[in-house]
């Protein structure tokens, strides 16, 4: 059985992908700074590493939606509603500086706030997150002026935490470097990172995906946990790395996963859970009990059904839709032809949670796009999604300003945000068809196309499969391998020798 790292294609270490060679999109963007490289670039002879270039156009970016923030740091947040939205420009940080009891040193979990929302409705490590943010804001001056700071100290650790992110997303896919610029140039990415403090999970989540990747189970197991503690989503990549491993027989590897990400989560949570249970099932409860939202294709209905839904029939028929996403999700990861690579399927079982859920934040986005950078790298695709999210960045803050401005109306009508609404869920949905297309006819995969087989797929990298169903057992005859004639070669996600057969695994 290979190991992790014995599965490349190649006797030799194989070159790294150069986009601007395999890419038309990236070719003709590589104009702006001297066009495509060349066959002879020195790579990797001097201090500026994919990495740390890709790190400082991250931050470069980061700093550039910090700019366009501008117009609400210096007064929007805090003189006339509907400004902040006119210039889409809205962040939750400053409000919720004295909103959730920071300004007034409370504990989260702990002390009751004042107001309707009893406790803070964030998870631990989130709220953690916050009390560091809020110990290290100047407790003189205005409220305003504390509110700043506020901000201005997140804007700070998130950075980091957009750096962390782009760095890990580079080095995930060891031939594929330069993939980190997708999530660098990430229009979105720049428009929501200081909305809300969703860049940790994001952070810990690229985190885990890298140590998967290395083949460090326990580490990805670890940090998927810490990334739960902090939001709810990364807990769903469980799934799929659940039917990859029982299609390639890794239950020891898995299991070292879990115990790591219960492990984890547990250490967060136990301490709060057991001194502080009503303030810590606060974001649980919240997350129930909370109605219809932004976002969702479930306000486009209520909003145009005189019966609408109450919210019990809402969280029954998402779940429902959530649990047949993940039953195809495992039926395409048993069936297909070559076992998915496990960037594929975390970015599809969370864009199902997205799609089928009761509210999309459009900070929401950032969920996506590092696992969308390892799944689909590829410039057009990524960047007729990232357009269908602008548009709906912009769309959601220009209807915020039209229920916000009485009767002057300035911005987009009901009916206008439905369409925004619209096109986020269709470019949602266009980048999973793609990707479910790659996994269909693996031959259109661009990171297969280029001899790997899964590499984010640590363990599952090039391992054999024992166990699959219908006519995975039979590759089909148009499936093509893309090893090279010398040295082991992929097939059907097992990594053999080009001279010898390959074996048939199990199947139902």
């Amino acid at each position: 059985m290979p190991s992790a790292e014995t599965t490349r294609t190649s006797a030799h270490e194989p070159d790294p992908v150069r986009p601007t060679k395999a890419d038309e999109v990236a070719a003709a963007g590589s104009e702006l700074i001297g066009g495509p490289l060349g066959r002879r670039a020195l790579l990797g002879t001097s201090w500026w590493t994919p990495a740390r270039v890709i790190a400082l156009v991250a931050i470069g970016v980061f700093a550039l939606g910090l700019v366009q923030k501008a117009p609400c740091y210096n007064g929007a947040w805090f003189f006339g509603a509907s400004s902040q939205y006119t210039h889409a420009c809205y962040s939750d940080i400053p409000h919720l500086y004295q909103g959730r009891g920071f300004a007034d040193g409370l504990v989260p979990y702990f002390d009751r706030l004042p107001g309707d929302m009893e406790f803070l409705e964030y998870p631990v490590l989130t709220g953690v997150f916050m009390e560091v943010a809020a110990w290290l804001t100047p407790g003189s001056g205005s409220i305003q002026h504390q509110e700043q700071w506020y901000w201005m100290v997140n804007a700070g650790m998130l950075m980091v935490c957009a750096a962390v992110i782009a760095v890990c997303v580079t080095r995930t896919h060891a031939r594929r470097p330069w993939d980190g610029l997708l999530v660098a140039l990430a229009p979105a990415f720049a428009l929501t990172a200081t909305i809300n403090w969703d860049l940790l999970a994001v952070a810990l989540t690229a985190a885990a995906m890298l140590m998967w990747a290395r083949g460090r189970s326990l580490a990805f197991g670890v940090l998927l946990g810490l990334a739960t503690a902090a939001k709810l989503y990364p807990v769903f990549l469980l799934g799929p790395l659940f039917v990859l491993c029982w299609r390639a027989g890794k239950w020891r590897d898995f299991g070292k996963a879990l115990a790591g990400a219960v492990i984890a989560w547990v250490v967060v949570n136990g301490p709060v859970m057991l001194f502080a249970f009503e303030g810590w099932s606060k974001f649980y409860r919240f997350s129930q009990e909370r109605g219809v939202d932004f976002g969702s294709f479930w306000l486009i209905m209520a909003q145009n059904s005189s019966d609408p839904l109450g919210t019990e029939t809402v969280n029954t028929f998402a779940t429902l839709l959530m649990l047949l996403c993940c039953v195809g999700i495992a039926a395409l990861t048993l069936t297909a032809p070559r076992r998915p690579r496990f960037a594929q399927l975390a970015f599809l079982i969370v864009a199902a949670f997205i799609v089928t859920n009761k509210v999309y934040s459009p900070q929401y986005v950032l969920w996506l796009v590092p696992l969308a950078a390892l799944a689909r790298p590829r410039w057009r695709d990524f960047l007729v999604w990232q357009a269908c999210e602008v548009m709906y960045f912009l769309g959601i803050w220009m209807y915020l300003a039209y229920t916000t401005s009485g009767d002057a109306h300035k911005g987009l009508p009901t009916e206008g945000y439905h369409w925004a609404i619209g096109v986020h869920l269709l470019g949602t949905l266009y980048l999973c068809a793609v990707v479910v297309r790659d996994i269909l006819m693996p031959e259109r995969d661009v990171v297969r196309r280029d001899g790997d087989d899964d590499p984010s797929g640590g363990v599952l990298d090039g391992a054999e499969d024992v166990f699959v169903l219908g006519a995975a057992a039979r590759p089909p005859r148009h499936a093509a391998h893309f090893g090279v004639p010398q040295g082991p070669q992929v097939e059907w996600g097992t990594s053999k020798a080009a001279d010898s057969p390959p074996s048939p695994p199990g199947s139902l």
